[in-house]
């Protein structure tokens, strides 16, 4: 599926790229910069510590529970090249959406570690070999084989490889995301308390993050997501009570609009591949905490749904003069 071009158009400066998590920047998690986007109001720049200053009493906060997989391995080809497969999405029983790191034509089988192997079945697109539908053969389940011999994503921008617990949120609980929901990595046991003084309530729900290394203006495709009914209620309580409901990452918009029938929302679950956009709007969110999006990223048309063309373009100017940082190790953008 193809997207129309989203988002303000710039070219990200390789100064601004996050190369390393902000523990090894000599930060806390919790010190990241934080830019605040108010809706009509302009833009602050202020720390994640802070956070509480911009929330009120009775914000409901939805956070998505999901734990990240060590989920690249290294893999050979029946040519004998060596590549990297990166496991992105559990579809059912031994089948997965994978992507080789490589440029694979046909279907074939790929050997792994340990003896196992996956069988490249057919592409996940008609016209395109990024992503495939694939047989895993292990003596394991998946997911105890990437603990054993996998680790964890990385691309091109990062400095070296940084271990599994860099990739995890302190609300990862069901592993499952071959990338780590990245907007929930500043929260911390001291900014949980601060939330809890100040009457901020949290619900959580899950969506597994497949890989995000999407081709120019490609949308995400299906993830498997589950809203529990509890979530369901403390989301409806808190829209027919006038309280805001803020969604820590686009990964949870994409849950709860899922989720939407009739007005409110549902217990539900499943696969999603939602596209929130402008035209669509937003039924259950009224607010978004998220990162800093590269440009023409799918993810900028929930932020345009939100904030509209010019004030998204507004705000990103701001991130540009402060130099805050892109991707999943670096600041975050609150969206009231």
């Amino acid at each position: 599926m193809s997207v129309t071009p989203a988002g303000p158009a710039f070219a990200l400066p390789p100064e601004l790229e996050a190369r390393e998590p902000a523990e090894a920047r000599g930060l806390a998690r919790d010190e990241v910069r934080l830019l605040v986007t108010t809706r009509g109001a302009g833009e602050t720049v202020a720390t994640f510590r802070d956070l509480t200053r911009f929330l009120r009493e009775g914000d409901l906060l939805v956070v998505n529970d999901s734990a990240t997989l060590p989920a690249a391995v290294d893999a050979r080809s029946e040519d004998g090249r060596e590549l990297v497969l990166h496991f992105s999405t559990h579809v059912a029983g031994t089948l997965w959406i994978v992507e080789p790191r490589g440029v694979l034509e046909r279907p074939q089988r790929l050997e792994l570690a340990a003896g196992a192997s996956v069988t490249l079945l057919a592409t996940v697109e008609a016209n395109a070999t990024r992503l495939w539908f694939a047989r895993v053969d292990t003596d394991e389940t998946v997911v105890e084989y990437l603990h054993s011999h996998g680790r964890p994503i990385r691309y091109a921008y990062l400095q070296r490889e940084f271990p599994l617990e860099q990739y995890q949120t302190i609300f990862g609980r069901v592993p499952g995301s071959a990338e780590m929901p990245s907007a929930a990595r500043p929260f911390t046991p001291r900014v949980l308390d601060l939330l809890a003084r100040c009457g901020v309530m949290l619900s959580a729900l899950t969506l597994h993050a497949g890989v995000s290394s999407q081709e120019a203006h490609e949308a995400p495709y299906a993830e498997p997501y589950a809203v529990p009914a509890a979530t369901a209620r403390a989301v409806n309580a808190a829209r027919r009570e006038g309280r805001r409901v803020i969604a820590i990452g686009t990964t949870v918009v994409r849950a709860l609009e899922s989720a939407v029938r009739d007005g409110e929302v549902i217990a539900a679950g499943g696969t999603t591949d939602l596209v929130v956009t402008r035209e669509r709007g937003l039924r259950a969110v009224d607010g978004l905490l998220t990162g800093l999006h590269e440009p023409r990223a799918s993810h900028l048309r929930i932020l345009e749904a939100l904030l509209g063309d010019d004030e998204l373009e507004r705000a990103y100017r701001v991130a540009f003069e402060a130099n805050l940082l892109w991707h999943e190790f670096g600041d975050v953008h609150l969206i009231l």
